[in-house]
């Protein structure tokens, strides 16, 4: 079973909550509610998120210092953040929003379908770097196992990067179909450059596959972090 990536929705209003968890449905993942900055950093101490929507006017701590806090910790500051706004105060205000750390900046009322699709670029380019990792644990298992092995025992590891191969495969396969949409949609740089970590990442954990077969050594330094 595939587990559902978590998205995160900060807004004070309750009703704008609700709209947004109506356009986002149809994605078929987690949604989760937050309505201050502090209760959405709250959120985040506990739970990992594809990608957090913003609002920028909020009491108390508004959209740009909730930013701000979410990219000084380390285990939030990779989170992809849009911000949605109901004022435009033109070209300054936009920039202080991507000098917070957003990745998009959108006005409302704000075309549906657009946000639903900009959301869905992030929320798959998360589901890709989680099997990334998950490959990358199993091979470091592996590498583990056979290191601590009982002595004089023969392992048998060729089974095993045969499977990790073919899994690294298909989701070598889907980065390089998602890059090729992303091309072809004219996306956000920041989704862009995000697809090209995640292939720079995949290509780390080939070359440790590529590594560990017979007569070219235990390929541990190459691991991708």
């Amino acid at each position: 079973m595939v587990q559902k990536a978590k998205i995160l929705l900060v807004d004070d209003r309750p009703e704008n909550l609700l709209a947004l968890e109506a356009i986002l449905s149809a994605l078929d993942q987690t949604l989760v509610r937050a309505s201050s900055g502090e209760e959405a950093l709250k959120a985040l101490l506990t739970d990992d998120f594809a990608v957090i929507l913003l609002d920028v006017q909020m009491p108390g701590m508004d959209g740009f210092e909730t930013a701000a806090h979410i990219k000084r910790r380390e285990r939030t500051r990779d989170i992809p953040i849009i911000f949605l706004t109901a004022i435009n105060h033109g070209p300054h205000h936009t920039f202080r929003g991507y000098a917070a750390g957003a990745v998009d900046y959108i006005s409302k009322p704000f075309d549906p379908w657009v946000l639903r699709a900009k959301v869905s670029v992030f929320v798959e380019l998360y589901m890709k770097n989680c099997k990334l990792r998950e490959q990358a644990a199993l091979l470091r298992l592996q590498l583990e196992g056979d290191t601590n092995g009982d002595a004089g025992h023969e392992r048998e590891p060729a089974g095993l990067l045969a499977e990790l191969s073919a899994r690294l495969a298909a989701v070598e396969e889907q980065a390089e179909a998602l890059s090729k949409q992303l091309d072809d949609e004219s996306a956000d740089a920041a989704a862009v450059a995000t697809a090209a970590h995640l292939e720079r990442k995949l290509t780390g954990l080939r070359r440790a596959l590529d590594a560990l077969e017979p007569g070219t050594g235990s390929g541990a330094s190459v691991l991708p972090s």
